[in-house]
């Protein structure tokens, strides 16, 4: 027996290692986007006279913490096949893909020949742009119910007069323009249409209280694949669309433009925005909106607050940021206290945790009607909403022509 052990395992190896080849090659986009999932290819062609049995072991980048990835497949002579797997990243940055490496075996699998092949690649993650495309139709559909968006009521008028038309039942007899009517004798109206080029500002903070994690995924990447969705759309919509971060000190700033190019210039500046973990000085940020925004403007406020003082200490500069200006204050529901809140309780321990989670989501509750009580819109919204909530918020303010 152990005699035709040897035998099998030496023909295994001269079978295997007599003029064997493989060529393989991973195949990667050189952006990924963040918190979405990323398609990686291997195509694997076998050019031996052998039919093979194959594992695939991926030098994947080490964010992905990853140390039991491989793939497996079958290969006929002659045979080729494309293999797909997806990643999904859960931070920004340069993500470096190693080699690919092979293991090539017989039918009768006694042994292994190693294959490896230099494929090294890097890979930039970007700003969730999968997300944004997603939204993207949303600039031109009138359809917002389908997807999740209310039904706005449209108050006032906006001053982008666009044309004037026949009067049908419904029309607003205030837009009735006399004179027309006299010329064509039949009831005509006024038709207006949003105003455009109108400034917004995407305020991004980045203080420590937007590196809390909700599945995987802080609270600062939530709000910057939030601010990239929007500001597309809010780009199609041919307003201005300009980008601030700021903790204790003042980041980057992009002034307010609608150039179809200014969208990659906020992916760009979005790309390198990380938490610092200082406090947020809320002064200063008073002080640069007020100095340097000088035409009324659309505020979006991305930042979190976990406790009503901290929420009340920074008020006052709130409230004088939008007595000039439209701000809308974008802070996050704790769902893991949304979670606690709701499980049933079998020991006072249970009932001490359900009631201090109670108390902290009626003091998100709280947050936002003193907000509204002082004159300030905010979107109170769970992670995974973010983006869709903002946009229905920016959607909103422009049909009924508060900007």
């Amino acid at each position: 027996m152990l005699f035709g052990f040897v035998i099998l395992v030496v023909a295994d190896a001269v079978v295997l290692f007599s003029k064997n080849n493989l060529m393989a090659r991973r195949k990667a986009a050189d952006k990924f986007s963040n918190s979405d999932e990323n398609e990686i290819q291997i195509s694997i062609q076998n050019t031996s006279q052998l039919a093979l049995n194959l594992e695939i072991i991926d030098e994947i980048p080490e964010q992905f913490q990853k140390r039991d990835f491989s793939l497996y497949l079958q290969l006929a002579s002659k045979e080729s096949s494309l293999k797909t797997y997806q990643l999904v990243p859960k931070r920004r940055g340069e993500y470096v893909f190693g080699n690919l490496n092979v293991y090539a075996s017989s039918k009768i699998g006694f042994i292994q020949k190693r294959y490896q092949f230099a494929n090294e690649q890097t890979v930039k993650v970007y700003p969730s742009f999968i997300q944004m495309k997603k939204y993207d139709f949303l600039a031109h559909s009138k359809k917002l119910t389908e997807f999740g968006f209310k039904k706005i009521r449209r108050i006032g008028h906006t001053l982008e007069f666009e044309q004037i038309k026949d009067y049908v039942v419904g029309d607003d007899v205030r837009t009735i323009n006399w004179k027309a009517t006299a010329k064509h004798r039949n009831l005509m109206v006024n038709q207006y249409q949003d105003e455009k080029s109108q400034p917004i500002y995407n305020l991004i903070d980045k203080g420590r209280v937007m590196k809390m994690p909700f599945e995987g995924l802080s609270l600062l990447d939530y709000a910057i694949n939030s601010t990239l969705a929007f500001s597309n759309v809010a780009i199609k919509k041919n307003d201005k669309v300009g980008l601030m971060d700021f903790a204790d000190q003042i980041g980057r700033i992009l002034p307010a433009q609608n150039k179809k190019t200014h969208l990659n210039s906020i992916s760009e500046h979005l790309y390198n925005i990380e938490t610092n973990y200082l406090v947020s000085d809320y002064s200063k940020l008073y002080t640069y909106v007020k100095r340097k925004i000088n035409q009324r403007s659309l505020l979006m406020l991305f930042t979190n607050f976990e406790h009503l003082d901290a929420m009340r200490k920074q008020l006052p500069y709130l409230k004088a940021m939008s007595k000039k200006h439209m701000l809308v204050v974008i802070f996050f529901e704790n769902t893991e206290l949304e979670r606690l809140h709701h499980i049933d309780s079998e020991s006072i321990r249970d009932v001490y945790e359900k009631t201090i989670a109670g108390t902290f989501i009626y003091d998100k509750q709280l947050m936002v009607e003193e907000l509204r009580n002082n004159g300030i819109q905010s979107i109170l919204t769970k992670p995974k909403d973010l983006s869709i909530n903002t946009i229905n918020k920016y959607l909103e303010i422009k049909a009924k022509g508060i900007l």
